[in-house]
């Protein structure tokens, strides 16, 4: 396993594969990077041949400096799928990764076989104040993350985490839950080649106009939707409204967890994903 690039319109993309089988394009959230998908990679790698890549503006992809839309994150998977010639793929996508994959199964339906969503959202905020405050919390959090890694994760962990996991990751950052990552490994990867400034408000551009709740129903593909009980950043409501418009539709509520259910709950959230997938 090795990490490659890939010319994709006009801009390199970061990737990396891992196993074999069906491909399996996972797609990471708002200033995150391939990276972070440390709990799903390698144990979703043992049945699907999966590809984790870095977004436009974010980890090892380039970042040119313009207004990103969700068109132009979905034109730059379905260019990346091209350059790896893959017809079609089943696809997951977390948080705003999930957004960028219902506006890629909008317009690249023939290229999806089953869709995952996870914690994430069917429009943006609405107006410009919103998008315009969790921009400038994006941005403080990356100065956080540059003064005191550590620091920032455990002061962000407060959202993210249930609070149980959260306490154990305090109590031992240096503990592997589930053989895979520890809290240390997670701060690692928060600081790998972190989105700037610049890129985080390329990155909020996206949301400004984000909008495809009416679309939802032109989604036939299965879809299987994890949602977590407590989580503050995509409440399962939303989640069960995209499950209320997308008709072949599935959905999950993860128990006594957050927007980082993924991590909390890996084994469960892996399990739902084979399952699904494989069924």
């Amino acid at each position: 396993m090795s990490k490659k690039f890939a010319n994709v319109n006009g801009i390199k993309i970061c990737y990396e594969i891992k196993g074999k089988g069906e491909p399996l394009i996972l797609v990471h959230g708002f200033g995150g990077n391939k990276e972070g998908w440390i709990a799903q990679f390698e144990p979703l790698a043992e049945h699907f041949k999966v590809i984790r890549f870095d977004n436009r503006g974010a980890g090892e992809s380039d970042r040119p400096d313009m207004p990103y839309t969700m068109e132009i994150f979905a034109d730059d998977i379905a260019g990346l799928m091209d350059y790896l010639n893959i017809k079609k793929s089943h696809i997951s996508g977390w948080s705003l990764g999930g957004m960028i994959v219902q506006q890629f199964a909008i317009k690249y339906p023939e290229r999806i076989n089953k869709i995952v969503l996870i914690n994430t959202l069917p429009k943006g905020p609405g107006n410009k104040a919103g998008i315009k405050i969790y921009e400038q919390n994006q941005i403080n959090d990356y100065h956080r993350k540059m003064e005191d890694p550590k620091a920032a994760f455990f002061e962000g962990a407060r959202l993210g985490f249930y609070h149980s996991f959260r306490k154990e990751l305090e109590k031992n950052p240096h503990k592997k839950h589930y053989g895979l990552f520890s809290a240390e490994d997670i701060i690692k990867i928060n600081a790998l080649n972190p989105s700037t400034p610049q890129d985080i408000k390329n990155q909020a551009h996206a949301l400004e106009n984000y909008d495809v709740f009416d679309k939802l129903p032109q989604i036939k593909n299965e879809t299987l939707i994890l949602a977590a009980s407590h989580d503050r950043l995509t409440p399962k409501s939303m989640n069960q409204k995209i499950h209320e418009q997308i008709p072949n539709s599935k959905l999950i509520i993860i128990e006594k967890a957050g927007h980082e259910s993924p991590r909390e709950k890996t084994p469960q959230v892996n399990q739902y994903i084979i399952d699904f997938l494989k069924s």
